[in-house]
């Protein structure tokens, strides 16, 4: 028997464990191995604070996507969102920002992938990373389940023994956690590029068809997700601030290697590089094909090139789409460092988010709207967060999403003189 009843609905089989389940295995990834570095760089020990105000923000952005995912449960997220609630721009621009961010989380999971696994070589490994995974989903192999939860067990086991070796070496130090020189605008940045490791909360808010009484599965499915990830993400940081201090941090390329390293505990540095090697791979993979979809949906609607709408006849996979993406992830994993990479997904991530929260906003009551507080501290949150990137991201990020206005502009216009 299929997964659908006879009248088209899911059928609702998760429960509140399985539902959890699915939020950590969309959230506990890459990013932690990715992001603690660039977060150091700019708030030094204060990027435990900003990884606490990143977690607020996670939580109004997926509370807003549930609620409105439960009211339009056909696929696109906020590109479909937007439409609806703001206007075809709004979906429009959302879907572009998630498309260019996405396409930047790709790079940014690339380059982990090679800083971890092929330290010193870490641009070319990426851009063979991406050739590779490409390739395995041309041909129509995804990741599946059992993957996904063999990927977070194998991860969770990781960073619990980069937790262990550090505070059981005697090298760890509680100075180093101290932000005795944290600038509120450093927290902020921090916040933003943190925001990065919490991608994919948003996969609980879309459960509402799948779960039994949503109403209330689906808010505290969020609330014990983000809450477990927060707590593993707090450890993990703690660790890794305590075993190389924050001006280390901020320099490593492959942060919890090194704090291994620093920990004494050397034989594990191949652990990690394992781990985080597995990780990245999954992310990449998963964010290649979410990517690939959502770029085959707006060609299908004419917001991006109608070629890109094609469909493979014998894998059945968006395979230009597919294509163009591995192209531009690859150029990227070659010409951009992680840092980069990390802020200008978080910029145009938090605004595919901002447009999120806004659509939340437009809810009535009789269709489930959310307490104004959630949406309107996510919007804030997310306007604040983008903005606090740094400049070159930010500058690069208005200058890409600009293009993308600029292409509807011409299609509009275009549209009304035919």
């Amino acid at each position: 028997m299929d997964a659908t009843s006879a009248g088209g609905d899911l059928r609702r089989s998760l429960g509140l464990f399985d539902a959890v389940v699915i939020g950590l295995g969309s959230m506990i990834g890459a990013g932690i191995f990715a992001a603690l570095g660039p977060a150091a760089r700019a708030a030094g020990a204060g990027l435990l604070w900003g990884l606490a105000l990143a977690a607020v923000v996670a939580y109004c952005n997926a509370t807003s996507s549930a609620r409105l995912a439960a009211r339009y449960p056909a696929s696109g997220g906020t590109y479909v969102y937007g439409r609806e609630r703001l206007g075809d721009f709004w979906g429009y621009l959302a879907g572009w920002g998630f498309v260019v961010g996405k396409t930047a989380s790709c790079a940014a999971m690339a380059l982990t992938f090679g800083a971890y696994a092929f330290p010193g070589h870490a641009p070319p490994a990426a851009v063979a990373a991406v050739v590779g995974l490409t390739a395995v989903n041309y041909a129509g192999v995804h990741k599946s389940a059992w993957v996904t939860r063999l990927i977070v067990a194998v991860v969770l086991g990781v960073l619990a023994a980069v937790v262990a070796a550090v505070f059981t070496s005697g090298t760890a130090s509680a100075e180093a956690l101290r932000p005795v020189s944290a600038h509120p605008a450093g927290v902020i940045q921090a916040a933003g590029l943190l925001f990065f490791a919490f991608a994919g909360y948003a996969r609980i808010a879309t459960l509402g068809e799948e779960v039994r009484d949503p109403a209330r599965t689906v808010p505290r499915a969020i609330s014990l997700g983000l809450g477990i990830t927060l707590a593993v993400y707090a450890l993990v940081a703690v660790a890794a601030l305590a075993a190389l201090g924050p001006r280390r941090l901020a320099s490593a390329s492959a942060p919890l290697s090194e704090a291994v390293r620093a920990a004494g505990t050397t034989w594990l540095v191949p652990v990690v590089q394992v781990g985080a090697a597995v990780a990245a791979l999954g992310s990449l993979l998963a964010l290649v094909l979410g990517v690939s979809r959502t770029t085959f949906a707006m060609a299908r609607d004419r917001h991006l090139p109608r070629p890109l709408a094609a469909v493979h006849p014998r894998f059945r996979v968006p395979h230009r789409a597919e294509l163009a993406i591995g192209v531009v992830v690859a150029v990227l994993a070659a010409t951009v460092d992680l840092r980069g990479a990390i802020s200008f997904s978080s910029f145009a991530v938090l605004i595919y988010y901002a447009i999120a929260n806004a659509s939340a906003l437009r809810l009535g009551h009789d269709e489930g709207r959310p307490y104004r507080v959630i949406p309107l501290t996510g919007l804030l949150g997310c306007v604040v967060l983008a903005f606090a990137m740094p400049l070159s991201a930010v500058l690069s990020g208005v200058a890409v999403l600009g293009i993308g206005v600029a292409a509807y502009a011409i299609r509009r216009l275009g549209a009304r003189r035919f």
